[in-house]
């Protein structure tokens, strides 16, 4: 094996989508099984979105891949229900509204996991079974625990950087990326020698932006100083730092980069990994020098257990072992799945585990009335910060996992990022310990606890539950709801210990005045005897930031009515299934009326997300705030001609066409693959001429739009005598509103 010598004295480099039958099964089960794929998409955006847009993730790594297996395999079974915008179907990410969007040379794709060794052999089985035994050399590189960027130069000369978005398009963070000491604005004169006539050429180059751990200490003790909540972690200070608008802000956190990858390795001339990474560093990017290539799995095992040997030494955070395939021939031998190359894969480390005392569970009352059992230990510092506390989910948790107040009890953090508690050290149990209950009553508002048959979550069922309250408050004034800058937790939390609003509703009747004189919690440093104010004087709120927040609200009131719904909190109601649902009733007025099969009936939308919905409706205090929003100036249902004019729009679909709805009654099916446009979006494009779109074919089909690959769904048309159509007749129809005649 050759490798740095950080971990050893070796020597130094100077460095699918499987086809499957569509699916058979009964009808019943195979509703079951579309309902809770929709689920599942639904709760990996809302999951995702956390973890690369707020860079504040609810749920471990684990939890996260646990749903995305379960959808997969959902989709392995139906092929059918795999959708354009499925998570199997894409990279990891978002696209902020923040910066200028920027779209990749090339697509950057995530990376497949191998959770242990056991699923790391797998996949070096895998690549030498269908590469030939003995004829594969690896590359291992540290996993860092950073944010992606992608650089890109034009003639050697820096031009642009980008997130890596979601992986055809990410955000333009150009301006601070320059701020980062590490990335050259010019490439060294032998670099390009070496890329020849190409050297003129635009070339990515693909890598993670990170904060040292020395850099991420003295930032969060400053956050101390100044009275600001500290970062949780490197990454999350790293993200937040290279998406500030302001770059002197950017320049003060002190990032850094380590270069890997590059969208075409045609310019530069190199046939592996070790010799474009020899390449990179002689163009003066910062390569990572803990590299080692490898000859046999057992020199692969060998390099990840010295990694995760001395993964506390190093200046950075790493969460794993990045595995490739080193040449570049056979990683295009091996190709991709629709997610991930398959000539690489990511060993997760397993989490570091530390020994504290648990002193108390503790209940933590959620904005739906959810009360959650968190527990509170002894301080203890695991992977590169401190922890004092870790949500216990539920009383099954609590149970599965035998842990009682008192308990010496084992911590870690799931993904190097989510404290959770593993379980207690039995030996070390005080001998007068006893089993945890949950409470009978919340300990908030004190109102009667509520444990619904076949639910795990115990509900404090009181709508003026302050606890409640302050959590319906924040997620309705949240980014991706409502999205109103500059009301955050301080503020209200001042608002409601100031009885200025006991709803979302009273947001809306608030006023300058009422904002202005707030008390921020913090005080003066120092006197100003022309500001008349005394070291110590509370400082409020003030009449600019009061001026700002009013704007803001009533900026929220033009949001449309699926932001609305996924604002107010309704439970399993995110905003996809908020958009789904005002596209189908346009109005609260219509939602309400309806039943909770309607609701049910919508596409994506089961029984458990509409019996939510009702549950909600049924509740008069809810229909008041409704009301009361409705006469604040909030937008409660669907301005369908400025709906419809947005969407021909998007559809490319010329405006007197879609007004003249020259395809409704028809029905048609997508199928196969699609030149010009995703089938989505190609739907998308029909039904703003007023037709409508299913998902399988039946007497009922009008049409079928069969495109290469074309599969079941071809075969039935054509045994029911349904008429099909190619990609042209399509591009034709959307032109003309015109079918073609055969």
């Amino acid at each position: 094996m050759e490798q740095s010598s950080l971990f050893g004295d070796g020597v130094d480099i100077d460095t699918e989508t499987p086809t499957t039958a569509e699916a058979t099964a009964p009808t019943d089960a195979r509703a079951q099984a579309a309902a809770r794929a929709a689920e599942l998409r639904h709760e990996l955006d809302y999951h995702a979105y956390r973890y690369y847009m707020l860079d504040a993730p609810e749920i471990t790594d684990a939890a996260f891949d646990k749903m995305l297996v379960e959808l997969q395999e959902i989709e392995a079974t139906y092929p059918d229900l795999v959708t354009p915008d499925s998570y199997t179907q894409r990279v990891g990410g978002y696209v902020s509204e923040q910066f200028t969007p920027v779209t990749h040379m090339a697509r950057m794709y995530s990376m497949d996991d191998a959770m242990d060794l056991d699923e790391l052999d797998a996949w070096l089985q895998r690549t030498e079974d269908a590469l030939g035994a003995g004829s594969v050399t690896y590359t291992c590189e540290l996993k860092i625990d950073g944010l992606g960027v992608a650089l890109t130069y034009q003639n050697g000369t820096f031009v642009r950087a980008a997130t890596r978005g979601d992986g055809t398009t990410g955000e333009d963070v150009s301006l601070n990326v320059r701020t980062i000491k590490d990335v050259p604005m010019h490439l060294s004169e032998p670099a390009l020698a070496h890329m020849g006539a190409d050297r003129e050429r635009t070339i990515e180059v693909r890598g993670e932006v990170y904060m040292p751990k020395g850099s991420f200490v003295r930032l969060n003790e400053e956050a101390d100083a100044e009275g600001r909540d500290p970062f949780a972690n490197p990454r999350n200070a790293a993200a937040g730092s290279l998406r500030q608008k302001d770059p002197k802000v950017t320049v003060r956190r002190d990032l850094a980069t380590f270069i890997y990858a590059i969208a075409d390795t045609d310019p530069l001339h190199v046939h592996s990994q070790r010799e474009f990474l020899d390449w990179l560093r002689s163009a003066g990017f910062s390569v990572n020098p803990n590299v080692a290539r490898c000859a046999t799995p057992a020199e692969v095992h060998e390099f990840c257990a010295q990694a995760l040997e001395h993964r506390g030494d190093l200046d950075y955070d790493i969460d794993g072992v990045v595995v490739k395939v080193d040449s570049f021939q056979q990683q295009l031998d091996l190709g991709f799945t629709a997610r991930a190359p398959r000539w690489a894969i990511a060993f997760k480390f397993p989490p570091e585990e530390k020994q504290t005392v648990l002193r108390e569970i503790r209940i933590q009352v959620g904005r739906t009335g959810v009360l959650t059992p968190v527990a509170e230990f002894d301080p203890v510092t695991v992977a590169g910060s401190t922890i004092a506390r870790a949500t216990l989910h539920n009383i099954d948790e609590i149970r599965r996992k035998n842990v009682r107040e008192g308990d010496t009890i084992i911590v870690h953090k799931a993904g190097d990022v989510i404290p959770e508690v593993v379980g207690p050290v039995l030996d070390k149990r005080p001998a007068d310990s006893v089993d945890w209950q949950m409470p009978e009553v919340c300990p908030v508002c004190g109102s009667p606890v509520v444990h619904e048959d076949g639910e795990v979550a115990y509900r404090c069922v009181s709508i003026d539950c302050p606890a409640q309250l302050k959590e319906r408050l924040l997620h309705w004034v949240s980014r991706g709801c409502m999205d109103v800058d500059g009301l955050g937790d301080e503020i209200v939390d001042k608002m409601i210990a100031a009885g200025l609003i006991h709803d979302v509703a009273d947001f809306y009747q608030l006023t300058v005045d009422d904002i202005a004189g707030l008390d921020t919690g913090r005080t003066y440093a120092s006197s100003n005897s022309k500001k008349g104010v005394k070291k110590g004087d509370p400082i409020p709120v003030g009449l600019k930031t009061a001026e700002k927040i009013i704007a803001e609200l009533n900026k929220s009131k033009s949001q449309p009515l699926g932001r609305v719904l996924f604002a107010l909190g309704i439970r399993h109601v995110g905003k996809s299934v908020g958009e789904v649902i005002a596209e189908r009733f346009l109005s609260i007025d219509k939602l309400i009326l309806a039943s909770e099969g309607d609701i049910a009936e919508c596409e994506g939308i089961g029984p458990k997300i509409a019996a939510s919905v009702k549950q909600f409706l049924a509740v008069p205090e809810n229909l008041a705030v409704l009301e009361r929003l409705r006469q604040a100036g909030l937008s409660l249902e669907v301005d369908l001609g400025a709906a419809h004019a947005q969407a021909a729009a998007e559809a490319g679909v010329a405006g007197e066409l879609a007004d003249a709805q020259p395809l409704a009654g028809l029905t048609f099916v997508l199928t196969g693959t699609l030149v010009n446009r995703t089938r989505d979006e190609a739907g998308a494009a029909l039904k703003v001429l007023g037709a409508k779109v299913s998902g399988s074919v039946s007497k009922k089909t009008s049409y079928l739009v069969a495109g290469p690959k074309a599969g079941s769904k071809l075969t039935k048309a054509e045994q029911l005598g349904v008429p099909v159509l190619d990609e042209d007749a399509l591009e034709q129809i959307l032109a003309t509103g015109e079918v073609p005649e055969a």
